[in-house]
């Protein structure tokens, strides 16, 4: 029985997180900013903003001067649909940042288990139904986001498109190369 096999019969449904033909977590791998755009539902033009003002930047490959294109992992894709739906729900900038770097601090099997909650004027990360009810009881859960469920979105898109290899030469570099030869 192969490792993935093994996970399967025995692991709980959360740990499953990539399934045949679903991308892995390559950490040289990654999709290019129209891809990471479509995949999250934003436009370029947003990608490229939250991009510049580090809301949430590229963590394969940061564009560096003319030529170059980011490349977003998974996980980087997965934040910006997650930063999408909080403002869509009114969340303020200010918070959704604080949200972003708590995000940023969680592993993916950890994200797979989290709920972010808002009250409307602050963003929690709930790990455990314990935390939810307790924010529901007191009264300050008004809406959550299962990022469980968001992530599985994220992998359904991207599972027609093609990762990008990070090449020690950048694009750049390769077409400056072909045109002196």
């Amino acid at each position: 029985m192969s490792a993935r096999e093994e996970g399967q019969a025995g692991a709980p449904p959360s740990e499953l997180l990539f399934t045949d033909g679903l991308p892995d977590l390559d950490p040289n791998s990654g999709y290019r900013g129209a891809v990471a755009a479509r995949a999250a539902g934003i436009t370029y033009r947003q990608l490229d903003y939250w991009a510049r003002t580090d809301l949430v930047t590229p963590t394969v490959r940061g564009a560096k001067g003319s030529g170059s294109q980011r490349l977003y992992s998974f996980r980087d894709i997965l934040v910006l649909k997650l930063v999408k739906r909080l403002l869509e729900t009114g969340i303020s900038l200010q918070q959704i940042r604080t949200a972003v770097n708590q995000l940023r601090e969680s592993g993916v099997v950890d994200l797979a288990q989290t709920t972010l909650m808002s009250d409307g004027a602050s963003v929690y990360l709930c790990t455990s139904n314990d935390e939810v009810i307790d924010l529901v009881h007191r009264g300050q859960g008004v809406f959550g986001i299962s990022v469980g469920h968001v992530l599985r979105e994220v992998e359904s898109t991207l599972v027609d498109f093609e990762e990008q290899t990070v090449d020690p030469m950048d694009e750049l570099a390769v077409r400056r190369a072909s045109r002196a030869s």
